[in-house]
C-alpha cells in the first residue's frame, strides 16, 4: 500500500509533509492526519529542522478536504461514528497545532484547495496560491457546516464576505484568495516550483530564518493578473449579508433585481435549510473567539451532524447516488426552528 503521506527531511533544515492520495485529491484520511501531527510534534522541538514544506502530490491540487465517503460511513455502526469523531478530534487537533507551530511553515496552495485543506494549510506561516489555485469551503453542498476553524477564519475576511463564501459554497481564485486573507503570497505555478527548490537548497543554520525566507520569497513573488472579484462585489455582498438570519439575507436578496443577488438567492436555497442556520450561527458565534474555541465548537457540531440525517443525504445525493434531489429532514428555512439550532450547538 502508497504511503498516504509522505515525510522527508534535508541536510540543510528544511522538513517536508507531502500528501500523497493524488487520484483521491490528497482528500485527508485519519491515518494521515494522526501521522501529521505526530511528524509536526517531533519537528517542532527538533533543532536541525528549520522550515516545513507542506504540499500535495499530483497535478490537480493541494487537498480536497477530509474523506467524506469514508464519513459517510458513520452511518453504518456504533463504532464507524466512534472513529469519525476520533477523525474529527485529531484533525482539529493538527490544525491548532500548525497555528502555534513556532517555525515557519511553508503551504502550497497549488490547485485545489478544499474543506479540510483549507483548515491544515490555514494556520501556516507562509501560504502560496498560484494561477492554478482553486479554494473553497464547500461543507454546504453535502448539508454539513464549514469546519476546520472557519468561524474564526472567515471572520477575517473583509465586511461580510466570509459568510457569503460559507453559504454559498463559492470557489474563488487567486485575487479574491488573497484578498480574504486566505494567502498571503502570490507565484506562478513555474515560479513556485523554482521556489521551493531554492528554500531546499538554503543552508538554514546559523542563519537569520524570517529575513532569509523573506528574501526568498521576494525573488519569486508576484501578482495576479486578475482583480479581485469579492472587493468588486464587496459592498453588495455587505449590504445583504450583514443580517443575523437567513430569512433576512434572502428577503434583502430579494429586494434586489440583478443578476448577481438573484444566482446568489438560488444558490443559498439549494442548500439544506438546516446546514443554513447551524453555519450562519456558528460565525455570528465566532466573531470574536479564538481559534481553539472555534474549533472546539467545531467538534461538538461535527459529532451531532454524525448523527443527523441530512448530513447523509447530502452526501448520498452528492457523491454516491448523484444527481438525486436530497430529502432533507427541514424542507424550508420555517421548519428549523431556533431552539433546534441551539439544542445542536450542546454536546448531545
Amino acid at each position: 500500500m502508497t504511503n498516504e503521506v509522505l515525510f522527508s527531511t534535508n541536510d540543510n533544515g528544511v522538513a517536508t509533509i507531502t500528501l500523497n492520495r493524488p487520484k483521491a485529491l490528497n482528500s485527508l484520511s485519519y491515518e494521515m492526519v494522526k501521522q501529521i501531527g505526530q511528524k509536526l510534534e517531533e519537528w517542532q522541538t527538533d533543532d536541525n529542522i528549520h522550515v516545513v514544506i507542506l504540499n500535495g502530490a499530483g497535478e490537480k491540487g493541494f487537498c480536497a478536504g477530509g474523506d467524506i465517503k469514508a464519513l459517510y460511513e458513520s452511518n453504518t455502526s456504533e463504532a464507524a461514528l466512534q472513529e469519525a469523531k476520533q477523525f474529527f478530534k485529531v484533525e482539529y487537533e493538527v490544525d491548532r497545532l500548525i497555528y502555534t507551530f513556532p517555525k515557519p511553515i511553508i503551504a502550497c496552495l497549488n490547485g485545489i484547495v478544499m474543506g479540510g485543506g483549507v483548515g491544515l494549510s490555514y494556520g501556516a506561516s507562509h501560504k502560496i496560491v498560484t494561477e492554478r489555485t482553486k479554494w473553497a469551503m464547500p461543507e454546504m453542498n453535502i448539508a454539513f457546516f464549514p469546519d476546520v476553524g472557519a468561524a474564526y477564519f472567515l471572520n477575517k475576511a473583509p465586511g461580510y464576505l466570509g459568510r457569503y463564501l460559507a453559504l454559498t459554497a463559492s470557489v474563488i481564485t487567486a485575487a479574491d484568495i488573497l484578498y480574504i486573507k486566505a494567502g498571503d503570497i502570490y507565484m506562478t505555478q513555474e515560479a513556485l516550483g523554482e521556489f521551493i527548490l531554492a528554500v531546499n537548497e538554503t543552508n538554514w543554520h546559523g542563519r537569520s530564518i524570517q529575513n532569509t525566507l523573506q528574501d526568498l520569497i521576494e525573488n519569486y513573488a508576484s501578482s495576479p493578473k486578475e482583480e479581485s472579484e469579492l472587493q468588486i462585489r464587496e459592498e453588495s455582498i455587505n449590504e445583504h449579508f450583514a443580517f443575523d438570519t437567513i430569512e433576512g439575507i434572502i428577503s434583502s436578496l430579494e429586494d434586489k433585481d440583478d443578476a448577481f443577488t438573484k444566482e446568489t438567492k438560488k444558490t443559498i436555497l439549494s442548500k439544506s435549510p438546516f446546514s443554513l442556520k447551524i453555519t450562519l450561527k456558528q460565525l455570528i458565534d465566532g466573531q470574536n473567539k479564538t481559534i481553539e474555541e472555534c474549533l472546539a465548537t467545531d467538534l461538538t457540531l461535527a459529532t451531532n451532524f454524525m448523527k443527523h440525517h441530512d448530513f447523509f443525504e447530502g452526501v448520498r445525493t452528492v457523491l454516491i447516488d448523484k444527481g438525486q434531489i436530497p430529502q432533507y429532514t427541514y424542507k424550508k428555512l420555517s421548519d428549523v426552528s431556533e431552539k433546534v439550532v441551539n439544542d445542536f450547538f450542546k454536546t448531545i
